[in-house]
């Protein structure tokens, strides 16, 4: 759905609160409600997921009396089920969004605001992390929801491969990166592996990139993505692949976070920056102790205006529709799915940090891994733009970084007024809704 449809859906929401409730099931007078809740795709398989979370949805039911409906949505399908019930207002009592979605779904003004009074029924703001907290909702106006899942990227590399070409620690630096990989490229291996046909994927390096050369692509609401730190920024990433050779040209093929973890695993990729999980490289036969994890590297020479960020504030918010019938109790459920037992056992299964400071304390969380991508979290991630516009904007950048690997894996030559002119597309594109 575009931005222009997603607004309309704003006011089609207001109508429908009078005319239908939320999905949530009621039920008899006096008698505790059921809630529903769609919850998103965490796990190695749907299935897993209703594994992992049925006992704990067990464990609710039995401390307050209120059975909860589950239904685990995949990605591909999550984002519109979710823009279809803020339209019909047929919908769930508690959902699970992206937290990248955040101020796009914001603007339907179908889901619970989390003012202040809100989030004191949950815990209280200070429980969550700052950064977590920072992208749930546009800057200025109350959350949308409240962190459940935190992500951020890192840099992983393969021991083995580090360790037989006599490196002795991960690149801290850009150029150490391009040096570092070009040591371990040679016939049949690759320095680094990248998504390259992953469009999501190509937009969050653009906004991790384009922070470390100062890039701001809005200006309020005013797209204003065609500037030259952004344009230098794709090009850095480009040129992995384009001048430095340490990438594969057949990356610009692959679209899924799988290719590039079976090529770490299996010795033909030494390095791979993203936010895998842990189930994610053990699917593919790699042990996380075979796994080195650091910071993606941060430039040389900060550009003027540049931000020390290596991530964005990735993972996964809770959020409640406004409609529901049952706000009470879904209130009750989002306080138990960021209490610190659950956060501590959900988090520990799926790979993922925890969004609340006490969590932290589980041994669980103590390990090297963790302590580098919790490091990050905390003091170097920047929320993607909370706009109304943000799933536009990661559509149409990493559409045209997609297509600029093409061109350069096709041994065609991109440069930076090239990059810049097509951001200058993407942001009449924007400019014009979408």
């Amino acid at each position: 759905m575009g931005i222009r449809q997603m607004a309309s859906a704003a006011a089609l929401t207001l109508l429908a609160v009078t005319a239908a409730g939320c999905g949530g099931g009621g039920s008899s007078a006096g008698g505790p409600k059921e809630l529903v809740y769609w919850a998103s795709n965490q796990g190695t398989s749907l299935d897993h997921d209703r594994r992992v979370l049925e006992p704990e949805l067990a464990k609710f039911t039995r401390q307050t009396g209120i059975k909860v409906k589950l239904e685990v949505i995949g990605w591909p399908d999550l984002l519109n089920r979710i823009l279809a019930a803020t339209t019909s207002g047929e919908g769930p009592d508690v959902l699970n969004i992206g937290n990248t979605w955040s101020a796009s779904l914001q603007a339907t003004g179908a889901l619970l605001p989390f003012d202040d009074a809100t989030l004191a029924k949950v815990g209280g703001k200070d429980r969550f992390l700052g950064p977590c907290l920072a992208a749930t909702g546009a800057e200025g106006k109350p959350p949308t929801a409240v962190p459940l899942y935190g992500q951020a990227y890192g840099l992983y590399y393969n021991k083995r491969l580090f360790k037989e070409a006599g490196i002795t620690k991960p690149p801290a630096t850009w150029n150490e990166l391009v040096d570092v990989g070009k040591k371990l490229t040679k016939p049949g291996r690759w320095g680094l592996t990248l998504q390259a046909g992953q469009v999501t994927e190509n937009a969050h390096h653009a906004a991790i990139l384009g922070a470390q050369h100062g890039a701001r692509f809005f200006d309020g609401a005013k797209p204003t993505l065609a500037s030259d730190p952004a344009a230098n920024a794709i090009k850095q990433y480009l040129d992995l692949m384009q001048v430095h050779r340490i990438v594969n040209p057949s990356n610009a093929e692959y679209t899924d976070t799988a290719k590039s973890l079976k090529d770490l695993a299996d010795g033909r990729a030494a390095m791979f920056m993203n936010q895998a999980s842990a189930g994610s490289f053990q699917a593919v036969g790699m042990k996380m102790d075979e796994l080195g994890v650091a910071p993606i590297p941060l430039p040389d020479q900060p550009p003027p205006g540049g931000r020390r960020v290596n991530s964005f504030v990735a993972g996964i918010n809770l959020a409640v529709f406004k409609n529901t019938e049952n706000r009470d109790g879904a209130l009750k459920f989002v306080r138990f799915m960021t209490g610190t037992e659950e956060q501590v056992l959900l988090n520990k299964t799926y790979g993922s940090l925890p969004t609340v400071r006490d969590a932290y304390a589980d041994p669980a969380f103590q390990t090297e891994h963790v302590k580098v991508f919790q490091s990050v979290l905390s003091g170097t991630a920047e929320p993607m733009p909370q706009v109304p516009q943000e799933s536009q904007f990661e559509t149409l950048v990493g559409t045209a970084m997609k297509s600029m690997f093409a061109d350069v894996a096709a041994g065609r030559t991109v440069d930076a007024a090239g990059i810049r002119a097509k951001l200058a597309q993407a942001d009449q594109q924007l400019a014009a809704g979408g």
